[in-house]
């Protein structure tokens, strides 16, 4: 398997954008929770997936791209892992969804925790949108990349905290 992997310069700081041939594995802010150890992967100045990514992750923080087309390859996860995932890709720019709602859009409304969890180690900042997820009566809680991130995403789609 080719794992690598590149940096690019965001509005919010440094993110690694990591890539196999099957698509995207991972994109990170720098500091973030969960941070991949990067240690043995191949650094490049230049790959399909993460140039393809790159220009959608600059269109949308210039307000110009609302869809990520690279396909993501997973390469972690539990099943129910993956199934969050899957469920906060389906969020659309703009909205929101509770912790609760979206652990009742999976058909397991006392899995909270285990929602939770999954959200915080989506390996996709901003591609699968969990900075979409908020707490109790909107409450800006839980990002792995940092509340001021999160603010900032949310504040950049137009959602009002």
């Amino acid at each position: 398997m080719k794992l690598v992997c590149k940096t690019m310069t965001t509005p919010l700081g440094q993110m690694l954008l990591a890539a196999d041939e099957a698509g995207l594995v991972g994109l990170w802010f720098e500091g973030q929770r969960h941070h991949p150890d990067v240690a043995t992967w191949r650094r490049v100045n230049s790959d399909p997936w993460l140039d393809q990514c790159a220009e959608e992750v600059n269109a949308y923080f210039h307000g110009q791209g609302r869809d990520f087309k690279t396909p993501r390859s997973t390469l972690w996860g539990t099943p129910f892992q993956r199934s969050v995932w899957q469920a906060l890709a389906a969020i659309p720019w703009g909205a929101t969804l509770s912790y609760g709602a979206l652990a009742e859009r999976l058909q397991q409304p006392r899995a909270l925790r285990a929602v939770g969890a999954a959200v915080g180690r989506n390996p996709w900042s901003i591609v699968v949108p969990c900075h979409r997820v908020l707490g109790v009566n909107g409450a800006l809680t839980g990002y792995a990349g940092g509340l001021a991130r999160k603010r900032e995403l949310l504040g950049l789609e137009g959602v009002l905290l």
